[in-house]
């Protein structure tokens, strides 16, 4: 299967204070947003009529300085065939994707890299229990609700009702925009737990967190039957590690509660993924994943923009693959949906930071939420500690948003 996936993607929001900077025009600022920002795109499965066509590019063109296309290198024939780079400006992308999907034996191909192009403009608004979410100018915060005895982060602090309600509620105070409430620990080694038992464990939870909070609840849960019960006491998001992959009646459960739903990524399960997790591109076969996940969901009647993914941070991953993925998060936006991320407290963290245990890794879960923030490359962080990363968001996401250079960024708003 082709898949186009935007290797770098230089932001027109990181351009603009430089053209105010020298004084033009909003019209001419617009103009050339249009023209500068760069794209460098990796192919993977070509087939070899579309690589014929991306290599013909620069034959093609009758532009002056043959700049009609953007440039084209393909990968090695013998080691890596159906690969390459494709590098160039927004219109040039634009014209390839007009000329491919105008041809039916080069579709897949323009509508690959119109994904990628689409890539750029922020996810669609979601609604979940009466609050809009709108993405692109800050991260939320999902707060962590634990009701098992066996939890890696918090060794069952909140396993009893009225513990695991007050704790909730004291992330809603804190600045929690979803709470999501698991009854079953997913930390590697751990063994499943019964349908009837996580219901036990949750569903009055999450009745008490619904009547005393208007924040959104979601449900940490791979069952089918314990999403329906969850979400018949107030829960409006389905939380499946699994990606809606380990019980096909889960994404129907979802769809018919008209509720939205997170998938993420996991290699195996929670009781093998972390024996020897392998890869020959994490990238593509998280994305190849999710986009299995998405295909279910709609399938069973979800929207589709009301479908997050998460790339299952430490799920079937070493700390390099962990690292990797969170350098190149940003790839996952060429799916056009929201991206969630948990890394709190994770044990990657605590071997970055020299060995902490679960309950010493503020400051990293700090650091990594930042990093991701700060890059834009994700639209809600899954955390136990919200007050202090919401602080710590607010500084990541004012950075990124920065815009107070001094008089002379403001002339040209000031004219326009």
């Amino acid at each position: 299967m082709i898949r186009a996936r935007p290797v770098r993607a230089d932001r027109p929001a990181d351009l603009e204070p430089t053209l105010l900077r020298m004084g033009l025009p909003a019209p001419a600022r617009e103009h050339l947003l249009e023209k500068l920002p760069a794209l460098h795109v990796l192919l993977t499965g070509l087939e070899r009529e579309q690589g014929r066509f991306l290599s013909g590019l620069f034959a093609s063109s009758v532009a002056p300085g043959r700049e009609e296309f953007p440039s084209w290198v393909a990968g090695d024939e013998r080691t890596r065939p159906g690969t390459g780079l494709l590098s160039g400006r927004k219109v040039q992308f634009e014209r390839v994707v007009a000329e491919a999907k105008a041809r039916p034996e080069l579709a897949a191909l323009g509508a690959a890299l119109a994904r990628v192009l689409e890539a750029s403009a922020p996810p669609a608004a979601l609604v979940l229990g009466g609050r809009t979410f709108s993405f692109g100018t800050r991260t939320y915060v999902m707060g962590v609700v634990n009701v098992t005895p066996d939890s890696f982060s918090d060794g069952g602090r909140y396993f009893d009702t009225e513990r695991a309600i007050a704790h909730g509620l004291r992330l809603a105070e804190a600045g929690a925009d979803i709470l999501d409430v698991g009854g079953e620990s997913t930390r590697p080694g751990s063994p499943p737990v019964s349908a009837e038992e996580e219901v036990a464990r949750i569903v009055p939870v999450i009745q008490g967190l619904r009547a005393r909070t208007e924040v959104p609840i979601s449900v940490d849960t791979t069952k089918a039957a314990v999403a329906r019960e969850a979400l018949k006491a107030g829960a409006v998001l389905v939380n499946d590690i699994s990606g809606f992959l380990f019980d096909p009646e889960l994404p129907r459960v979802t769809a018919e509660a008209g509720a939205a739903c997170c998938l993420m990524h996991i290699q195996g399960t929670p009781e093998t993924m972390q024996k020897d997790p392998h890869y020959e591109d994490v990238v593509d076969e998280v994305l190849a994943f999710l986009e299995d996940g998405v295909a279910r969901a709609v399938a069973a009647g979800v929207p589709r923009e009301r479908v997050l993914v998460d790339p299952g941070i430490g799920f079937g991953k070493t700390l390099g693959h962990n690292l990797f993925l969170l350098r190149r998060l940003g790839e996952l936006r060429v799916l056009g949906l929201p991206v969630l991320v948990g890394t709190s407290r994770k044990s990657f963290l605590g071997k970055l930071a020299g060995g902490k245990p679960a309950n010493e890794r503020l400051a990293a879960t700090l650091g990594s939420v930042a990093a991701v923030a700060a890059a834009g490359d994700a639209d809600f962080v899954r955390v136990h500690d919200v007050a202090e990363v919401r602080d710590a968001l607010a500084v990541a996401d004012a950075v990124r948003a920065a815009g107070e250079g001094g008089s002379l960024y403001l002339a040209g708003k000031v004219r326009d």
